[in-house]
């Protein structure tokens, strides 16, 4: 392959330098060049990829890409120089035309909680309907024959290119996959063909990146203002305060809304209410009423499963056939993961919640499934080097929404513990005092051996990881398997 294969003369580049090189790669990281790859300088938070050029060509980079007007070192005569306005959206164009092939039908999800489980629940009835279908996300891949995990919610430009492309060679025919603020900001989605898009709701999170609410609801905003397709569908939460400027900006597009909540018009909930097994659920689709059981807990699962709904028949698939697999959706790992009962009869859950709405959500839902006179228990902590704010916030929510609560480390990362710890206990007020124990594997063996019959445990924050960061080192930790550990000592 060429240069000349991957540019077009509406991208808007200015090429010079050498003429047509053979093209074997693409990477936005120096240390990743081979020879014949294009490097693509990107201008990050932290480093600016113009300082790396000369690594690049030593190297090997055949083509360099930099955004017009930025310093850089000399680049070699052999060498393609590539400008342009901005490097993220050129990386996301060269990679999809080095790797051109996406699955048929690809939906994209975001919203500050319930993005895993939508995509997930997604592919379920994608496969229900009888579609090859994957998942993207913060769980990994997930295919038919199984899961590659991956470190980023949204995986950067080249990568998820390289993955859509192998996926649609493989057969797959459906993509579900997490549009994280981040990865949108960054423009990793920029030449995905998305044909579905959806919102599930907004809440506070990441403002260590994106500093303010507005421009993290801008971040999400360019699923719908940019990267859906001409004519594609808008899967929008009509609960959500948004909706009427998402559903508005859609229109205006040209693409077709479909709506779910208490105020949809396509899907509208009209009741639910837990029960052993799960929560029944009555809702009226496209005109005609269904009663089913949803095998999860958590009222909040009842949003995330009418999203997936909405996204199957926005695609395509029988409205009633899609109905019904509802019922036969499984939980995803580490959102309100039921992970054991001990011998007196409490339920353990798991669950990823680490923003003050999935907490607040988590609790309210699991008050529902009390037994008679039961407490219910929660045992968190926050990151370290993540968004300080939010710490007293998940305070006040725990104390208000469980009767007992225990602060513990989740992951420190490069602050101190102690500190971390304290910042949360801030947003305690006088009453019921919250247990504090640093140790995590602790904290969880102490909350386990109190629970009484009828009670209910959450673990929350870190739900599927399988590590603890503390400084640069990954210590071996999952939730699940501590509480298992604790359980058969029981």
């Amino acid at each position: 392959m060429h240069l000349s294969n991957l540019i077009e003369p509406s991208d808007g580049f200015s090429v010079s330098g050498a003429h047509d090189p053979a093209v074997s790669g693409i990477s936005a990281d120096s240390r990743q060049i081979k020879s014949g790859y294009i490097f693509v300088a990107i201008k990050g938070t932290s480093q600016n990829g113009a300082d790396f050029i000369a690594d690049a060509t030593c190297r090997g980079a055949s083509a360099v890409v930099i955004e017009q007007d930025m310093p850089h070192d000399p680049v070699p005569d052999h060498v393609a120089l590539i400008q342009t306005l901005n490097t993220r959206h050129a990386l996301s164009v060269l990679a999809s035309r080095f790797y051109p092939d996406q699955p048929k039908t690809i939906a994209a999800v975001t919203g500050t909680s319930g993005k895993t489980s939508t995509v997930q629940f997604t592919r379920s009835l994608w496969k229900t309907a009888g579609y090859k279908a994957a998942s993207l996300g913060t769980l990994g891949l997930i295919t038919d024959e199984g899961t590659t995990y991956g470190n980023l919610t949204t995986p950067d430009s080249v990568a998820l290119h390289k993955i859509m492309h192998d996926l649609a060679h493989e057969g797959v025919t459906h993509l579900a996959m997490e549009a994280s603020s981040q990865g949108i900001a960054m423009r990793r989605l920029d030449s995905a063909r998305v044909d579905l898009a959806a919102f599930t709701n907004l809440s506070r999170d990441h403002l260590d990146y994106h500093q303010t609410m507005e421009h993290y609801f801008a971040a999400k905003l360019r699923l719908f203002t940019s990267i859906l397709k001409q004519g594609g569908w808008a899967v929008l939460n009509a609960d959500a305060p948004e909706f009427d400027d998402l559903n508005a900006i859609v229109l205006a597009r040209g693409c077709k809304v479909l709506s779910y909540g208490m105020q949809g018009r396509e899907i509208r909930l009209l009741s639910h209410a837990p029960c052993p097994h799960g929560q029944t659920m009555r809702f009226e689709l496209l005109g005609q009423i269904y009663d089913i059981m949803l095998p999860l807990a958590g009222s909040f699962q009842v949003s995330n499963s009418l999203c997936a709904l909405g996204l199957a028949v926005a695609g395509g698939c029988d409205p009633s056939s899609m109905a019904h697999g509802l019922e036969r959706l499984e939980g995803v790992a580490g959102r309100l993961e039921l992970i054991g009962r001990t011998p007196k009869g409490a339920s353990i859950f798991v669950d990823y919640a680490h923003k003050p709405s999935a907490l607040e959500h988590v609790l309210k839902a699991m008050r529902g499934h009390l037994g008679e006179g039961a407490r219910l228990y929660v045992v968190f902590g926050c990151g370290g080097n993540r968004d300080r704010g939010k710490r007293p916030l998940m305070g006040a929510i725990a104390q208000q929404y469980a009767d007992r609560v225990i602060v513990t480390d989740d992951n420190p990362r490069h602050e101190d513990a102690a500190a971390i710890r304290k910042e949360i206990l801030d947003g305690f007020q006088q009453g019921a005092a919250p247990v504090e124990i640093a140790d995590r594997a602790q904290a969880i063996e102490t909350a386990i051996k109190e629970l009484a019959a009828g009670d209910v445990l959450v673990v929350a924050g870190k739900g599927h990881e399988e590590g603890q960061i503390i400084g640069h080192d990954v210590l071996p930790f999952h939730d699940g398997k501590e509480i298992k550990k604790v359980l058969e000592r029981l």
